[in-house]
């Protein structure tokens, strides 16, 4: 197991800028506070980051999901380095992650910057950000595909998938309704977190319907912020001022028809042989993990990787949250610790790497899971991109 890439790295620091509903600074100036904040957090400065990665690279189309690239960011910073990337063909938002593993590996650099930032909440109020197709587009991409059904939207092309979920599994809405009150109640102990009132089943159960299943509360809300990490070469990390985080095993396969429109795996979406190749890297099981951050652009999403990292029985994620103990900050398996994209805001899969972080360094104030946990499992993305990771405090 020790010959892979990944285990020679560990992420030495972490940034968040400012999250809100609403920013008062320019996409970059956050994106800037949080690379910053990273570089400190790591006991660097920004003459040691030699490496630069986002995902998917800069999308200057006005919709907030990608609003800033390596180039605007090296330029802001003045960086140095001798190996950068930004693509959008990867698998999913970790993909910028495994691209630094490669490089570290290769000798390319040896500490790199990795971001993500969302200006959606910003973009909204001005564009047709939340809608698959713009005005006066008759095709747009794959989505196009989903046209005639009236699927304009994420939620709307989702539910198709989750109904099939439903479907198979019996799962009720008030075992779905877990997840969301769940990540509520952890963000009320996060001070950055957009949402902070508790909610109830009850309260999940009244609120609207967006698409068959999925409810209101079951949506990743949109933010405008961003988030960083450094990961660094392991020599370079065990001298840092913190302690390594060692990226333990990752996934990043692709097995499955990578299409929207043709993945035949509908119900588990792309996820299962991802969970598989990283349980390949390592010695660790599933019984092994203290934490668990798991990607909730829906909630659907957290349910599937319940059950695709192996933590239940393939359609058994109803009866894990069942009444929501296991999943608590002090069940057995803590899940999305700090409200996650439901309630904390869709830092896109960046902002669970920040929270596991947090977690596992025990920074973590009224939601610091006891016992200092020193394992986290963590994941990325539906439909057909799909990427994990197994996070170790060295």
């Amino acid at each position: 197991m020790s010959g892979f890439a990944e285990k020679n790295t560990a992420i030495t620091g972490v940034g968040m800028s400012e999250v809100s509903r609403g920013a008062t600074k320019s996409a970059l100036a956050l994106t800037v506070d949080a690379a910053l904040e990273a570089i400190a957090d790591a006991g660097l400065t920004r003459a040691d980051i030699d490496g630069l990665a986002t995902w998917p690279g800069e999308r200057a189309d006005g919709s907030g999901f990608s609003p800033v690239g390596c180039a605007a960011l090296q330029d802001a910073l003045r960086l140095e380095l001798g190996w950068y990337s930004g693509g959008g063909e990867a698998p999913g938002q970790y993909g910028a992650v495994f691209n630094a593993v490669g490089a570290i590996a290769a000798g390319l650099c040896r500490n790199v910057l990795i971001f993500r930032t969302m200006y959606e909440a910003t973009a909204r109020k001005t564009a047709y950000a939340n809608s698959l197709l713009r005005e006066g587009q008759r095709q747009a991409g794959p989505f196009a595909w989903y046209a005639p059904y009236y699927t304009y939207a994420a939620a709307l092309q989702q539910a198709l998938y989750f109904n099939l979920y439903v479907h198979k599994s019996g799962i009720k809405a008030e075992q779905v309704g877990q997840i969301a009150v769940n990540q509520r109640r952890n963000a009320a102990f996060n001070p950055n977190a957009i949402y902070k009132a508790p909610i109830t089943i009850d309260d999940y159960l009244a609120s609207p319907l967006i698409a068959t299943p999925l409810r209101l509360y079951d949506c990743d809300v949109p933010i405008d912020g961003a988030a960083a990490i450094i990961v660094s070469r392991m020599d370079v990390a065990r001298s840092l001022r913190n302690p390594p985080i060692r990226i333990e095993a990752i996934g990043s396969s692709m097995q499955y028809r990578n299409s929207w429109t043709q993945l035949a795996e509908l119900d588990t979406q792309a996820q299962p042989k991802v969970a598989e190749m990283m349980w390949g890297r390592t010695d660790l099981k599933p019984a092994d993990v203290d934490i668990a951050q798991l990607y909730d652009g829906f909630s659907f999403h957290t349910i599937n990787w319940l059950e695709n990292f192996g933590f239940c029985e393939r359609y058994g994620a109803k009866d894990f949250i069942e009444g929501g103990k296991r999943i608590a900050l002090d069940g057995e398996l803590p899940v999305n610790t700090g409200g996650g994209a439901l309630s904390a805001g869709r830092l896109h899969a960046y902002g669970a790497v920040h929270e596991a972080c947090t977690q596992l360094w025990g920074r973590a104030g009224e939601r610091q899971v006891a016992g200092t946990p020193q394992v986290c499992a963590t994941s990325t993305s539906g439909g057909p991109l799909a990427g994990a990771m197994l996070l170790v405090r060295d």
